[in-house]
């Protein structure tokens, strides 16, 4: 009674599929009756009826008794022992005990049974009917039988002859007519001569016949014995726990007249209502061993037997399916493999996610003796067995070969009863037939077992897959679907959601070309993979509506143009010469999304242009250009050599001069047969030498003016300027050329300080190691120089006092202690190394009078960036590369020789300081 307590006990009930009730769901060949079967099974008589008959129609059961037709409702089933068992598809069984209500019974050996069953479908006027007839014999009878089907269970019981009983118990009895046939008997029960029954529910209950039918019980004699059949859970029935299985237990005792007094056969009967124990691949059903509601004292298993549908299988038809039957000191157990071709699956979907349940109809047979008396029981159980819930979420196979374009979706497996009904997908909601229109092929797979699969595939370019670009060469496909499903025949829904993406390098990027001819720049944009999603940056503006009016811009759906004038405000000017003007246009292809650089042109030509016209009255006209050499000027700012001889037209590209040959400081020189008229435009700083101005920050701007002039005759000669030292050069995108100037901790120059660092203490005579080095550039044209170095006292770079560290990009001779330049080599930092310069020089202090005057020093530097190509002299010939004969020398205490400012076209200076630098030790340098 214990074993079970610790172990999880399902509680199944038989499924009771109630007779005239059934409703099955498809069409009925209502020529064929071959889906029709009838066979006996020991005290069973059964009748199967396939979906190919049922499906799609109503059913309904009628009993034939010979000229009568009852219709066997619900509660008379369990009444009177007929059951029926359907499956969702129409798979049929009707059970009917032998001894059962309206059966021809032949002194309890020979039964004839008879049937209509009656199918239409929604109009009773389509109807067709099949009369069943089948003659069972049985002999084996035991002297008690036990039956619990699905809605009844029942209980029969010997009755003795009446000379054995007188002989036993001194009393005879007479059973009249044994030969008739079994009916529901009459009020007065005189036909049985069945008189009352008490139940014990423990408590008795007493009813005589008519009342105890009225309450749904069935009672009857036969021949030689004496039956009584309860449905489940009547209010004379109780459950009694048995060795950890729930029962469904009913006992009465019967009264019955016989000729020689009244004679009392108490009858009980015990089914299970649980018992089973399920995992994934078994399921065990667990009977008690000693029924202890129907025995009482010690008996023993005569024989024992399992069965599937009410049919015994034989050791070898076990072992074939894999079912064991066992017993256990407390249990008879039966273990069916999950899955056995004599169950079936069905498919659920609770909260929409898929599930299958298992079922299967086991019977177990067990014939026992008891020791006391010698009579034997047989006891039988149809029990039909439902697995829980088990969740089967589809397996998604991803078949995607991203280079052939196409998204391939492998989803299952499901049952037979499962069928694909729609997808949707990020566009809407399409059914199977939709899909396959538009050209998303939807099939449907099979397998032997019955099970089947669904495949999806969906083009790369359908308009229901989203894209998107991680890399700039790179598109990501998204495919996000959801399958509906429903299940048959209840047509439940359910859905489940994939998600399947892939990636190519596949993008080819948009295309810009480029001419030019006298006036304007001819721009077309060949589109890539992506069409023209992109944003076009001409210049340095987006374009726009207005800009794309003003440009001529024509778009169709490969390509786009643009035609834009040179003098146009997004082009810039790089050189002017005598008779043209170089101008540039550039042109960006920029991503909307992630701003990547898709395309770009640089586009510079040479436009005719005569800045300079000298006319034979003595006028002079000079038109001046912003370049981009010069990217802060003013042209409003530019004037002649007298400075108030300003421009008479100007804008922010332009400056128009018109003035005589003998005004704005125009110079003039005679020469041969020729007299030259010379003056110069630039921006010139207001003091009384009139010198030129230049800027700390941005290259000068000089444009000379020329006229000759023919003595003795008055010509207009082509404009000649100055050239300048280099032609400027096309920069990508716009911006400062950055120069850091940092303190290493050591030679390695692999750690520097920081700012928070600052100030740096340094014991004297240490050596500072600083390094100079061009930023943001990999440019390997460039180089940087470092041209001059001094310490100051104070961060002003131009206090005084100072000391020459560097000077004209060598070291400075006169210092005891001598700068040392140090090499840089390629490495996992340095990739240009032109672009970096580093030296090194001990610490001092500045001194006066053998005093120091702080214990605390700044260093400058000025850098020049050169063109490595160009042909200039000076600092641009590399570090420390002087002219022959060219020396170097500075002053202690006070800075010395003024720096020259550089006038180098092919350079650009900048000045960099490092921050204060502490001495521990202060002793003097000098």
């Amino acid at each position: 009674m214990q074993m079970l307590q610790n172990i999880l006990i399902w509680n199944v009930m038989a499924a009771i599929i109630l007779l005239g009730q059934a409703r099955p769901n498809v069409k009925l060949n209502l020529q064929s009756s071959s889906g029709l079967m009838s066979d006996c099974a020991a005290n069973l008589m059964r009748i199967s009826l396939d979906e190919a008959l049922a499906v799609g129609n109503q059913l309904e059961v009628e009993a034939t008794n010979g000229t009568q037709h009852i219709v066997l409702t619900p509660s008379l089933a369990a009444q009177c022992g007929y059951s029926m068992e359907s499956d969702p598809w129409g798979n049929t069984r009707i059970y009917t005990s032998l001894m059962g209500c309206y059966v021809d019974n032949k002194d309890d050996t020979t039964f004839n049974v008879g049937l209509k069953l009656r199918m239409y479908d929604q109009s009773p006027s389509n109807m067709v009917t099949h009369d069943v007839k089948q003659t069972c014999s049985y002999t084996r009878w035991a002297s008690r039988e036990i039956l619990c089907d699905r809605n009844y269970m029942e209980v029969s019981n010997h009755m003795a002859k009446p000379e054995a009983q007188a002989e036993a118990k001194g009393q005879t009895q007479d059973v009249k007519d044994n030969s008739q046939i079994n009916t529901i008997p009459d009020p007065s029960g005189a036909a049985h001569g069945i008189w009352k029954m008490t139940f014990f529910t423990p408590e008795p209950v007493s009813m005589v016949l008519k009342e105890a039918e009225q309450a749904g019980y069935g009672a009857m004699t036969t021949s030689t014995r004496l039956v009584m059949r309860s449905p489940y859970n009547t209010a004379e029935t109780y459950s009694e726990d048995v060795a950890g299985v729930p029962m469904e237990v009913f006992r009465v005792s019967t009264y019955y007249k016989a000729p020689h007094g009244l004679s009392v056969v108490n009858l009980a009967a015990a089914c299970p209502t649980g018992g089973v124990l399920f995992t994934d691949d078994v399921i065990s059903w667990h009977v008690p061993r000693r029924v202890t509601p129907v025995v009482d004292g010690s008996f023993k298993i005569l024989e024992m037997h399992m069965g599937i549908n009410g049919q015994r299988l034989d050791k070898s038809q076990m072992a074939a399916r894999g079912y064991t039957l066992s017993t256990t000191d407390f249990h008879i157990v039966i273990e069916i493999p999950v899955g056995s071709p004599d169950g079936y699956y069905k498919s659920h979907a609770p909260d929409y996610q898929y599930h299958i349940i298992y079922i299967v109809e086991p019977m177990l047979e067990v014939l026992w003796r008891a020791d006391d008396t010698q009579d034997d029981t047989r006891y039988k159980v149809l029990f039909p067995i439902t697995t829980p819930l088990m969740p089967r979420p589809p397996h998604v196979q991803d078949d995607t070969v991203p280079e052939a374009r196409v998204f391939s979706v492998h989803l299952g497996t499901f049952l037979h009863d499962v069928e694909l009904m729609n997808i949707t997908f990020s566009t809407g909601v399409l059914t199977v037939e939709e899909s396959n229109a538009r050209g998303f092929t939807v099939q449907e797979h099979r397998f032997p077992n019955g099970s089947k699969s669904f495949s999806l595939q969906v083009p790369f370019d359908a308009d229901v897959v989203l894209t998107h670009n991680p890399e700039r060469l790179v598109t990501h496909y998204f495919l996000p679907l959801i399958f509906g499903f429903v299940i048959l025949p209840e047509e439940t829904p359910f859905a489940h959601p994939v998600d399947v993406q892939a990636s190519l390098q596949d993008v080819v990027l948009p295309t810009i070309t480029g001419t030019c001819d006298q006036n304007q720049f001819y721009i077309s944009v060949k589109f890539g993979s992506h069409g023209p999603n992109f944003d076009a940056i001409v210049g340095p503006r987006q374009l726009t509506p207005d800009m794309a009016e003003e440009y001529h811009f024509q778009e169709n759906s490969t390509h786009l143009s643009l035609i834009v004038p040179y003098t146009a405000k997004d082009t810039v000017f790089e050189l002017l010469t005598t008779d043209s003007v170089r101008a540039r246009l550039d042109v960006h292809l920029l991503d909307r999304i992630n701003s990547w650089m898709l395309a770009d042109l640089y586009l510079a030509c040479n436009f005719p242009l005569t800045a300079t016209k000298c006319y034979p009255n003595g006028t002079i006209t000079a038109l001046a250009l912003k370049v981009e050499s010069v990217p802060n000027l003013e042209p409003s700012w530019l004037t002649l050599k007298d400075q108030s001889c300003k421009p008479v037209f100007s804008d922010d590209r332009f400056a128009y001069f018109s003035f005589s040959a003998d005004s704005c400081g125009t110079t003039r020189t005679f020469f041969d047969h020729y007299m030259l008229y010379e003056n110069e435009i630039s921006l010139y700083y207001n003091n009384n030498k009139g010198a030129a101005y230049t800027s700390p920050i941005d290259p000068e701007y000089r444009q000379t003016v020329s006229c000759f002039y023919v003595v003795n005759e008055t010509k207009t000669v082509a404009f000649s300027s100055k050239q300048r030292s280099f032609e400027p050069t096309a920069e990508i995108g716009s911006g400062q050329l950055i120069v850091q100037m940092r303190l290493a901790q050591d030679s390695s120059y692999d750690l520097f300080y920081q700012a928070q660092d600052y100030p740096v203490v340094k014991y004297l005579r240490q050596p500072l190691y600083f390094e100079v080095q061009l930023m943001e550039s990999t440019d390997p044209q460039l180089e940087l120089i470092v041209e001059n170095c001094w310490a100051t006292l104070h961060e002003d770079r131009m206090s005084l006092p100072s000391w020459d560290i560097i000077v004209d990009s060598c070291e400075n001779s006169e210092d005891s202690y001598l700068t040392i330049f140090h090499p840089v080599v390629s490495d996992a930092r340095v990739s240009v190394p032109s672009h970096i310069k580093r030296f090194s020089v001990k610490m001092f202090t500045f001194t006066q009078e053998e005093e120091v005057l702080k214990d605390e020093i700044y260093v400058h530097c000025d850098a020049v960036i050169c063109d490595t190509n160009s042909q200039a002299d000076g600092s641009c010939r590399g570090q420390c590369v002087q002219p022959a004969g060219f020396g170097n020398s500075r002053h202690q205490g006070i800075k010395g020789l003024k720096r020259e400012r550089r006038s180098l076209d092919s350079t650009l200076q900048r000045q960099i300081s490092s921050g204060p630098i502490l001495i521990l030790n202060t002793r003097s340098k000098l």
